[in-house]
Protein backbone atom coordinates (compact mmCIF):
# COMPACT_ATOMS: atom_id res chain seq x y z
CA UNK A 1 0.00 0.00 0.00
CA UNK A 2 2.99 2.38 0.89
CA UNK A 3 4.35 1.78 -2.26
CA UNK A 4 1.23 2.47 -4.42
CA UNK A 5 1.41 5.86 -2.48
CA UNK A 6 4.83 6.96 -3.51
CA UNK A 7 4.18 5.60 -6.81
CA UNK A 8 1.17 8.02 -7.27
CA UNK A 9 2.91 10.69 -5.86
CA UNK A 10 6.30 10.40 -7.55
CA UNK A 11 3.97 9.81 -10.97
CA UNK A 12 1.25 12.21 -10.81
CA UNK A 13 2.25 14.65 -8.08
CA UNK A 14 0.05 14.01 -5.82
CA UNK A 15 0.42 14.08 -2.26
CA UNK A 16 -1.00 12.03 0.17
CA UNK A 17 -3.21 14.64 2.01
CA UNK A 18 -4.57 15.17 -2.10
CA UNK A 19 -4.92 10.70 -2.23
CA UNK A 20 -6.56 10.88 0.81
CA UNK A 21 -9.15 13.37 0.03
CA UNK A 22 -9.41 11.48 -3.32
CA UNK A 23 -10.19 8.17 -1.55
CA UNK A 24 -12.66 10.12 0.79
CA UNK A 25 -14.73 11.85 -2.09
CA UNK A 26 -15.16 8.64 -4.08
CA UNK A 27 -16.00 6.65 -1.10
CA UNK A 28 -18.71 9.52 -0.60
CA UNK A 29 -20.48 9.34 -3.61
CA UNK A 30 -20.52 5.73 -4.20
CA UNK A 31 -22.35 5.70 -0.34
CA UNK A 32 -24.71 8.00 -1.63
CA UNK A 33 -25.29 6.82 -4.73
CA UNK A 34 -26.08 3.46 -3.16
CA UNK A 35 -28.60 4.78 -0.55
CA UNK A 36 -30.02 6.78 -3.23
CA UNK A 37 -30.52 3.47 -5.65
CA UNK A 38 -32.40 1.98 -1.69
CA UNK A 39 -34.17 5.13 -1.31
CA UNK A 40 -35.53 4.95 -5.04
CA UNK A 41 -36.54 1.29 -4.74
CA UNK A 42 -38.56 1.85 -1.27
CA UNK A 43 -40.45 4.29 -3.40
CA UNK A 44 -41.28 2.04 -5.82
CA UNK A 45 -42.36 -0.82 -3.83
CA UNK A 46 -44.50 1.48 -1.53
CA UNK A 47 -45.93 4.84 -3.91
CA UNK A 48 -48.50 3.42 -6.60
CA UNK A 49 -49.26 6.82 -7.39
CA UNK A 50 -47.17 7.90 -10.43
CA UNK A 51 -47.24 11.44 -10.70
CA UNK A 52 -46.49 11.33 -6.60
CA UNK A 53 -43.50 8.72 -6.84
CA UNK A 54 -41.95 11.23 -9.46
CA UNK A 55 -42.12 13.92 -7.44
CA UNK A 56 -40.43 12.22 -4.35
CA UNK A 57 -37.57 10.67 -6.55
CA UNK A 58 -36.71 14.45 -8.10
CA UNK A 59 -36.93 15.67 -4.49
CA UNK A 60 -34.97 12.84 -3.18
CA UNK A 61 -32.59 13.25 -6.00
CA UNK A 62 -32.03 16.83 -5.35
CA UNK A 63 -31.31 16.47 -1.69
CA UNK A 64 -28.88 13.24 -1.89
CA UNK A 65 -26.98 16.29 -4.40
CA UNK A 66 -26.86 18.69 -1.95
CA UNK A 67 -25.52 16.08 0.81
CA UNK A 68 -23.20 15.32 -1.44
CA UNK A 69 -21.80 18.83 -2.42
CA UNK A 70 -21.76 19.63 1.26
CA UNK A 71 -19.84 16.47 2.05
CA UNK A 72 -17.42 17.35 -0.51
CA UNK A 73 -17.06 20.72 -0.26
CA UNK A 74 -16.08 19.50 3.89
CA UNK A 75 -13.20 17.60 2.59
CA UNK A 76 -11.39 19.84 0.05
CA UNK A 77 -11.82 22.73 2.14
CA UNK A 78 -10.08 21.25 4.85
CA UNK A 79 -6.49 22.53 2.74
CA UNK A 80 -7.75 25.70 2.25
CA UNK A 81 -7.65 28.91 4.79
CA UNK A 82 -11.16 30.45 4.13
CA UNK A 83 -14.51 29.59 2.42
CA UNK A 84 -14.06 32.90 0.52
CA UNK A 85 -10.86 31.73 -1.25
CA UNK A 86 -13.05 28.63 -2.25
CA UNK A 87 -15.59 30.64 -3.46
CA UNK A 88 -13.53 33.08 -5.48
CA UNK A 89 -11.64 29.93 -7.44
CA UNK A 90 -14.87 28.28 -7.88
CA UNK A 91 -16.51 31.50 -9.34
CA UNK A 92 -13.86 32.41 -11.59
CA UNK A 93 -14.22 28.81 -13.11
CA UNK A 94 -17.69 29.05 -13.86
CA UNK A 95 -17.42 32.79 -15.38
CA UNK A 96 -15.09 31.18 -18.06
CA UNK A 97 -15.97 28.30 -18.71
CA UNK A 98 -19.69 27.09 -17.83
CA UNK A 99 -21.70 30.05 -19.28
CA UNK A 100 -24.17 27.52 -21.42
CA UNK A 101 -24.72 25.13 -18.33
CA UNK A 102 -25.21 28.13 -15.76
CA UNK A 103 -27.88 29.74 -18.30
CA UNK A 104 -29.51 25.98 -17.89
CA UNK A 105 -29.75 25.85 -14.12
CA UNK A 106 -30.83 29.60 -14.01
CA UNK A 107 -33.74 28.29 -16.20
CA UNK A 108 -33.96 24.98 -13.76
CA UNK A 109 -34.86 28.04 -11.18
CA UNK A 110 -36.87 29.97 -13.17
CA UNK A 111 -38.98 26.54 -13.81
CA UNK A 112 -39.08 25.74 -10.00
CA UNK A 113 -40.19 29.37 -8.86
CA UNK A 114 -42.33 30.86 -11.73
CA UNK A 115 -44.07 27.87 -12.92
CA UNK A 116 -44.50 28.53 -16.55
CA UNK A 117 -45.18 24.61 -16.91
CA UNK A 118 -44.62 21.58 -14.82
CA UNK A 119 -44.83 17.82 -15.57
CA UNK A 120 -47.76 16.55 -17.41
CA UNK A 121 -48.48 20.29 -19.19
CA UNK A 122 -48.54 20.30 -23.08
CA UNK A 123 -46.15 22.98 -24.45
CA UNK A 124 -44.82 24.45 -27.25
CA UNK A 125 -41.70 26.23 -27.29
CA UNK A 126 -38.44 26.16 -30.24
CA UNK A 127 -41.34 25.38 -32.65
CA UNK A 128 -41.66 21.85 -31.21
CA UNK A 129 -45.30 20.95 -29.20
CA UNK A 130 -45.02 17.69 -26.91
CA UNK A 131 -46.17 16.96 -22.98
CA UNK A 132 -43.45 17.57 -20.46
CA UNK A 133 -42.58 14.36 -18.68
CA UNK A 134 -39.35 15.08 -16.79
CA UNK A 135 -37.69 18.37 -15.45
CA UNK A 136 -34.02 18.25 -14.65
CA UNK A 137 -31.36 20.40 -13.95
CA UNK A 138 -29.78 21.60 -17.23
CA UNK A 139 -33.02 20.10 -19.54
CA UNK A 140 -36.50 19.36 -19.75
CA UNK A 141 -37.54 16.54 -21.28
CA UNK A 142 -40.89 16.42 -23.78
CA UNK A 143 -43.09 13.47 -26.04
CA UNK A 144 -43.31 15.16 -29.30
CA UNK A 145 -46.99 15.43 -30.46
CA UNK A 146 -47.53 16.72 -34.04
CA UNK A 147 -44.71 16.98 -36.72
CA UNK A 148 -46.12 14.44 -39.19
CA UNK A 149 -48.59 13.44 -37.28
CA UNK A 150 -52.03 14.59 -37.28
CA UNK A 151 -54.37 16.42 -34.59
CA UNK A 152 -51.60 17.13 -32.17
CA UNK A 153 -50.85 13.13 -31.31
CA UNK A 154 -47.91 11.80 -29.93
CA UNK A 155 -45.00 11.01 -32.45
CA UNK A 156 -43.66 9.02 -29.98
CA UNK A 157 -40.87 10.49 -30.05
CA UNK A 158 -38.19 12.58 -26.93
CA UNK A 159 -37.05 15.81 -27.47
CA UNK A 160 -34.89 17.36 -24.92
CA UNK A 161 -34.76 20.99 -24.35
CA UNK A 162 -31.93 22.74 -22.32
CA UNK A 163 -33.67 25.05 -19.65
CA UNK A 164 -31.62 28.19 -21.07
CA UNK A 165 -34.00 28.30 -24.14
CA UNK A 166 -37.05 29.58 -22.21
CA UNK A 167 -35.13 32.90 -21.69
CA UNK A 168 -35.39 33.58 -25.45
CA UNK A 169 -37.78 32.08 -27.30
CA UNK A 170 -41.92 31.79 -26.84
CA UNK A 171 -43.05 29.56 -24.82
CA UNK A 172 -47.08 28.53 -24.98
CA UNK A 173 -48.98 26.55 -22.41
CA UNK A 174 -51.94 24.49 -23.53
CA UNK A 175 -53.17 23.49 -20.55
CA UNK A 176 -51.54 25.98 -17.87
CA UNK A 177 -54.51 28.88 -17.36
CA UNK A 178 -57.30 28.04 -19.69
CA UNK A 179 -57.74 24.72 -20.03
CA UNK A 180 -59.41 24.48 -23.50
CA UNK A 181 -58.16 25.57 -27.15
CA UNK A 182 -60.78 26.09 -30.56
CA UNK A 183 -60.70 23.62 -33.19
CA UNK A 184 -62.35 23.54 -36.47
CA UNK A 185 -63.87 21.17 -38.36
CA UNK A 186 -64.26 22.52 -42.29
CA UNK A 187 -67.22 20.81 -44.24
CA UNK A 188 -67.67 21.20 -47.78
CA UNK A 189 -71.09 21.11 -49.88
CA UNK A 190 -71.88 21.10 -53.30
CA UNK A 191 -73.05 24.89 -54.59
CA UNK A 192 -76.51 22.78 -55.83
CA UNK A 193 -76.59 21.16 -52.18
CA UNK A 194 -79.29 22.91 -49.18
CA UNK A 195 -76.78 24.18 -47.55
CA UNK A 196 -78.92 25.97 -45.04
CA UNK A 197 -80.54 22.87 -44.00
CA UNK A 198 -76.74 21.28 -43.91
CA UNK A 199 -75.95 24.28 -41.39
CA UNK A 200 -78.69 23.39 -39.33
CA UNK A 201 -77.87 19.95 -39.01
CA UNK A 202 -73.97 21.30 -38.27
CA UNK A 203 -75.23 23.27 -35.59
CA UNK A 204 -77.45 20.79 -33.82
CA UNK A 205 -74.89 18.36 -34.18
CA UNK A 206 -72.07 20.04 -32.51
CA UNK A 207 -74.41 22.07 -29.77
CA UNK A 208 -75.66 18.34 -28.56
CA UNK A 209 -71.81 17.19 -28.59
CA UNK A 210 -70.47 20.48 -26.02
CA UNK A 211 -73.94 20.60 -24.10
CA UNK A 212 -72.03 17.94 -21.44
CA UNK A 213 -68.52 20.36 -21.64
CA UNK A 214 -70.13 23.97 -21.14
CA UNK A 215 -70.29 24.04 -17.50
CA UNK A 216 -66.96 22.98 -17.04
CA UNK A 217 -66.20 25.42 -20.02
CA UNK A 218 -68.09 28.16 -17.97
CA UNK A 219 -66.40 26.68 -14.93
CA UNK A 220 -62.86 27.28 -15.99
CA UNK A 221 -63.35 30.59 -17.73
CA UNK A 222 -64.97 32.04 -14.81
CA UNK A 223 -61.16 30.66 -12.63
CA UNK A 224 -58.64 31.95 -15.20
CA UNK A 225 -60.04 35.70 -15.76
CA UNK A 226 -59.60 36.03 -11.96
CA UNK A 227 -54.98 36.32 -12.71
CA UNK A 228 -55.54 37.45 -16.30
CA UNK A 229 -57.65 40.05 -18.29
CA UNK A 230 -58.88 36.87 -20.93
CA UNK A 231 -61.41 38.40 -23.11
CA UNK A 232 -62.22 34.88 -24.72
CA UNK A 233 -66.16 36.31 -26.59
CA UNK A 234 -68.04 33.45 -27.46
CA UNK A 235 -67.53 30.56 -26.16
CA UNK A 236 -70.61 28.30 -27.55
CA UNK A 237 -70.02 26.86 -30.52
CA UNK A 238 -70.88 28.08 -34.04
CA UNK A 239 -70.68 27.02 -37.97
CA UNK A 240 -69.57 29.77 -39.89
CA UNK A 241 -70.38 29.91 -44.03
CA UNK A 242 -67.69 30.59 -46.50
CA UNK A 243 -67.73 29.95 -50.32
CA UNK A 244 -64.26 27.95 -51.65
CA UNK A 245 -64.20 26.90 -55.71
CA UNK A 246 -65.69 23.95 -55.12
CA UNK A 247 -68.81 24.56 -52.81
CA UNK A 248 -70.20 26.28 -50.13
CA UNK A 249 -67.39 25.57 -47.01
CA UNK A 250 -69.22 24.86 -43.49
CA UNK A 251 -66.55 25.71 -40.30
CA UNK A 252 -67.30 24.37 -36.97
CA UNK A 253 -65.74 26.21 -34.69
CA UNK A 254 -65.78 24.66 -30.65
CA UNK A 255 -63.67 24.35 -27.66
CA UNK A 256 -62.29 21.19 -26.39
CA UNK A 257 -59.71 20.42 -24.49
CA UNK A 258 -55.99 19.58 -26.03
CA UNK A 259 -56.04 16.38 -26.01
CA UNK A 260 -59.66 15.60 -27.42
CA UNK A 261 -58.84 17.60 -29.96
CA UNK A 262 -58.94 14.44 -32.72
CA UNK A 263 -61.46 12.11 -30.42
CA UNK A 264 -63.98 15.07 -30.95
CA UNK A 265 -63.32 16.03 -34.81
CA UNK A 266 -64.27 12.39 -35.26
CA UNK A 267 -66.96 11.66 -33.69
CA UNK A 268 -68.68 15.16 -35.51
CA UNK A 269 -67.52 13.61 -38.51
CA UNK A 270 -69.21 10.12 -38.23
CA UNK A 271 -72.13 12.14 -37.08
CA UNK A 272 -72.43 14.40 -40.14
CA UNK A 273 -71.93 11.62 -42.20
CA UNK A 274 -74.54 9.79 -40.79
CA UNK A 275 -76.82 12.35 -40.95
CA UNK A 276 -76.25 13.44 -44.40
CA UNK A 277 -76.71 10.41 -45.93
CA UNK A 278 -80.55 10.80 -45.09
CA UNK A 279 -80.17 13.88 -47.00
CA UNK A 280 -80.98 13.66 -50.68
CA UNK A 281 -80.54 17.21 -51.21
CA UNK A 282 -77.03 17.71 -49.83
CA UNK A 283 -73.61 16.26 -51.12
CA UNK A 284 -70.32 16.43 -49.95
CA UNK A 285 -67.91 18.23 -52.81
CA UNK A 286 -64.87 18.07 -54.09
CA UNK A 287 -62.62 18.81 -56.90
CA UNK A 288 -64.43 18.64 -60.65
CA UNK A 289 -64.09 19.62 -63.77
CA UNK A 290 -66.53 20.12 -66.55
CA UNK A 291 -66.98 20.19 -69.83
CA UNK A 292 -69.61 21.25 -72.56
CA UNK A 293 -69.31 19.64 -76.05
CA UNK A 294 -72.20 20.64 -79.18
CA UNK A 295 -74.04 17.78 -80.86
CA UNK A 296 -74.17 17.48 -84.62
CA UNK A 297 -78.25 18.58 -84.53
CA UNK A 298 -77.06 22.12 -83.76
CA UNK A 299 -74.83 24.75 -81.60
CA UNK A 300 -77.88 25.09 -79.70
CA UNK A 301 -78.36 21.63 -77.69
CA UNK A 302 -75.33 21.29 -75.69
CA UNK A 303 -74.12 18.24 -73.76
CA UNK A 304 -72.41 18.64 -70.18
CA UNK A 305 -69.80 16.09 -69.23
CA UNK A 306 -68.50 15.93 -65.90
CA UNK A 307 -65.40 14.55 -64.51
CA UNK A 308 -63.25 14.01 -61.07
Amino acid sequence: MESFILWLEEGFGLSPEIQLDLLQTALTIILLWIVNRLAIGMLIRSVKNIERRYQWQKGLGYLISLVGLLLIGRIWLQGMQTLVTFLGLLSAGIAIALKDPLMNIAGWLYILMRRPFDVGDRIEISDVAGDVVDIRIFQFTIMEIGNWVQADQSTGRVLHVPNGVIFNTILGNYTRGFEYIWNEIEVLVTFESNWKKAKGILQKIIDDKAAKEMPAIEKNLSKVSQPYMLKVGKITPIVYTSVENSGVQLTIRYLCKPRHRRSTASLIWESTLQSFANEPDIQLAYPTQRFFTTEAKGPDLWREETKV
